[in-house]
């Protein structure tokens, strides 16, 4: 009795594999370290697959997170773009790629010809931090031990990797551009003056600054408006770093710097409230809280300023397994709308909001440029894993800008006296 053999199915190849998932065909070049390509050619962006790991890390996290594995450990190389500023490369694949939903029997022969040891997971990048789940071992989302630990893994990276990409400003938020030909320095220090101009602020009036950075904004309002200006942060290296530049500039006599949680700050009859990226970390839960207890640090008829990126619509959203894993862990957005609603709700009269989107897009292809400039003193200074991760998400966060994926509010408030009175002029004087 003859013995029927079963029919082979056929093997592809890893450029084969990749090719049978696009829906119109791969728009760009791909090579894999198994000799395969696919795509034209002369496309200005080329992917390039580089060890069994990179594909491993693809095909165990599908998604933005294993692409940015494969990245950030070089297992996938982008060629036609600096590391520094792939901006080109994601405008190019967001257009571009178009996957589909391949069939069960596709998918199996996609599998068998990868091979099945491609589905046991690499060891993540060292850059990478904890998934939501297993960072609650560390205490409930936003506690304080928590919080301190999120802001560490972002912000406590070198003061020199800072200094290099932020530039003279060491400003890490939206500048305020006040024309398209204005350098990054110009659009910063505008972005300063048109808080302290909201505030209204004036000699010998007092500043709290939460989340104050490298204390940009305390030595602007104390240098250029006289005023007493107390900052704080959760970041140690940050506190250091401005303390020293408080001292370099002279300032000591009206500006302060404090490692110090913003829930901590117990003085009070403050003249003005800045809180320029600080309202990203604490939680869309935490909000009425916040509110509440900068309201509290304010004298009747005394400002806030808050400054932070929002979505386009008011649902509370987490943000993408890339962002936070690798740069904002546990970071939570929503719109201009709830953010205004909760800071009515804590008692405030809100005056004036602004969308600065666009200007943020600008200030992240600054922040890229000065990356590639100093690409290799970055590199290092922290290694190409972590500057490679910058590169991603700061390009990446450029194009969300430009595409009205997220923006950037400032909301202008203030506590009414029990009158009513609430200090604004009839008309803005900003």
């Amino acid at each position: 009795m003859t013995q029927k053999t079963r029919p082979t199915t056929p093997s592809l190849t890893i450029a084969e594999a990749v090719d049978s998932l696009m829906r119109d065909g791969m728009p760009l070049r791909f090579t894999a370290y198994d000799g395969s390509a696919v795509g034209p050619p002369d496309s200005p962006v080329a992917l390039e697959l580089t060890s069994p790991r990179g594909l491993a890390y693809l095909l165990t996290a599908p998604g933005d997170l294993g692409m940015a594995r494969a990245y950030v450990t070089g297992d996938l190389l982008l060629h036609g773009v600096h590391p520094g500023d792939p901006y080109d490369a994601l405008v190019f694949l967001q257009n571009s790629l178009r996957f589909r939903t391949p069939t069960a029997s596709e998918g199996l022969t996609v599998l068998r010809s990868l091979g099945l040891g491609s589905l046991r997971p690499p060891p993540p990048p060292p850059q990478e931090t904890l998934p939501r789940w297993r960072r609650a071992v560390e205490g409930l989302r936003h506690s304080r031990g928590r919080d301190a630990e999120a802001i560490h893994h972002h912000y406590d990276v070198s003061n020199r990797f800072y200094e290099l990409v932020l530039g003279p400003s060491m400003t890490y938020t939206c500048a305020v551009f006040p024309h398209a030909d204005a350098t990054l320095e110009e659009a910063q220090a505008e972005k300063y003056d048109l808080v302290c101009r909201k505030l209204d602020l004036k000699p010998g009036q007092r500043l709290l600054d939460v989340g104050c950075g490298w204390g940009g904004m305390v030595r602007h309002a104390a240098r250029e408006y006289g005023v007493h200006a107390l900052g704080v942060t959760l970041s140690r290296q940050q506190a250091e770093w401005g303390k020293e530049a408080i001292d370099r500039e002279g300032l000591g006599d009206r500006a302060e710097v404090r490692h110090l949680d913003y829930r901590d700050v117990l003085e009070s009859d403050f003249d003005a409230v800045s809180s320029i990226g600080l309202t990203e970390h604490i939680g869309v839960r935490n909000y009425p809280a916040y509110f509440r207890h900068l309201r509290d640090r304010l004298r009747p008829e005394g400002r806030l300023l808050n400054h932070c990126i929002t979505r386009p619509h008011n649902r509370r959203q987490a943000i993408g397994a890339f962002l936070d894993r690798y740069v904002f862990p546990d970071g939570e957005l929503t719109g201009s709308g709830r953010i205004i609603t909760e800071a009515q709700d804590a008692g405030l009269e809100v005056m004036h909001e602004e969308n600065l989107r666009r200007h943020y897009a600008l200030t992240l292809t600054g922040w890229c440029r000065n990356l590639v400039d100093h690409w290799d003193e970055a590199v290092a200074e922290v290694g190409e894993g972590t500057a490679r991760v910058w590169g991603l998400y700061m390009a990446g966060s450029r194009l969300a800008f430009e595409r009205n994926e997220i923006q950037l509010h400032q909301v202008l408030a203030g506590r009414t006296t029990a009158s009513g009175a609430d200090g604004f002029p009839l008309r803005p004087t900003w």
